[in-house]
C-alpha cells in the first residue's frame, strides 16, 4: 500500500475551503445508568486519556426536571410531586462510588454530573454546556424488556446523533458483557 506523505503537498488553507484538523479540547461526556456495567466508563476513560482531555460521567434522572429560577438558581423537582423517590439518591450515590472505584489511580481527570429529564435531551444540552468533544453511550443490554423499551422509546444514541454535531460513540454492552465472562475479564 503506498505511503502518503504530507510534506509533499501544501496543506490547504482555510481560504481554500480545505479542512484544517483541530485538537479536541472539550471533555468526553459519558452517559451512564444504574446497573449498566462499566464498559461505557472504561471506553470513555480510554478516549479521554488518549485525547488528553477530562471525562464527565453523567446520569440523567428521567423522573425529575430542572426548574430554572431568576438569579441563576436551579431546582430539581420530581415530575410527580406526590411521589418521593428515595431510589434516585441511592442510584446517584451508587453510580458515583462505582465510577470512582473504577477510575481511582488511572490519572484520568473526571467528575460526575446528575442531570434531569429524558436521557438524550439531557445529555445533548449538557454536552453543549460543557463543550464536550464527543459523547459516549452504551447500547441497551440484551433481553426482551430492553428490546421492547428501545422499540417504544428509541435508541438514545440515535436520538443524540440526530440532535447535535458532536460525534457519538456507541459501546456494545451485550457483547462486552459476554466477552468479560468468557475470558474472565473484570
Amino acid at each position: 500500500m503506498p505511503e502518503h506523505r504530507h510534506e509533499d503537498a501544501a496543506l490547504p488553507s482555510p481560504d481554500d475551503g480545505g479542512h484544517r484538523p483541530r485538537r479536541l479540547s472539550g471533555p468526553v461526556l459519558a452517559g451512564v445508568t444504574p446497573g449498566q456495567g462499566l464498559a461505557v466508563v472504561h471506553r470513555a476513560a480510554d478516549l479521554a486519556h488518549s485525547l488528553g482531555v477530562g471525562l464527565v460521567c453523567a446520569w440523567a434522572d428521567p423522573s425529575t426536571f430542572a426548574e430554572h429560577e431568576p438569579g441563576g438558581r436551579v431546582e430539581v423537582l420530581p415530575i410527580d410531586p406526590d411521589i418521593v423517590d428515595d431510589d434516585a439518591a441511592r442510584f446517584r450515590s451508587d453510580l458515583y462510588h462505582g465510577i470512582r472505584d473504577q477510575l481511582m489511580g488511572t490519572g484520568v481527570d473526571w467528575r460526575f454530573a446528575a442531570l434531569s429529564g429524558e436521557t438524550a435531551h439531557a445529555l445533548d444540552a449538557y454536552a453543549a454546556e460543557v463543550g464536550a468533544s464527543l459523547i459516549v453511550v452504551g447500547t441497551r443490554e440484551h433481553g426482551l424488556d430492553a428490546r421492547f423499551e428501545e422499540r417504544i422509546a428509541g435508541s438514545v444514541a440515535v436520538r443524540l446523533a440526530h440532535r447535535q454535531d458532536r460525534p457519538v460513540v456507541v459501546i456494545p454492552l451485550g457483547q462486552h458483557h459476554h466477552r468479560r465472562h468468557r475470558h474472565g475479564e473484570a
